[in-house]
């Protein structure tokens, strides 16, 4: 079994691990809008600006993302 690329985060309270997205397939919304990429890496889900790719990524776990998905299809980040 490979070794895992996880490693524990130094900042305290810090619950996400340190993910190697080195070799992370980052895909792009099939409508081509806005600079947002995500990626599903060692399970977990991986969010990036593809305008800055070297910017850090925000890491969420299944259950975040799920709420997140849930709430962007009901209108809860809508600001217009």
């Amino acid at each position: 079994m490979a070794e895992s690329t996880i490693k524990e985060h130094p900042l305290a309270g810090w619950d996400k691990p340190e993910l190697d997205l080195s070799k992370a397939e980052w895909q792009s919304s099939n409508r081509g809008r806005g600079d947002v990429q995500i990626a599903f890496v060692e399970g977990f889900i991986a969010m990036r600006n593809s305008g800055r790719p070297e910017s850090p990524s925000l890491i969420f776990t299944p259950a975040e993302w799920g709420a997140f998905v849930s709430g962007a299809r009901e209108g809860e980040f809508d600001l217009t």
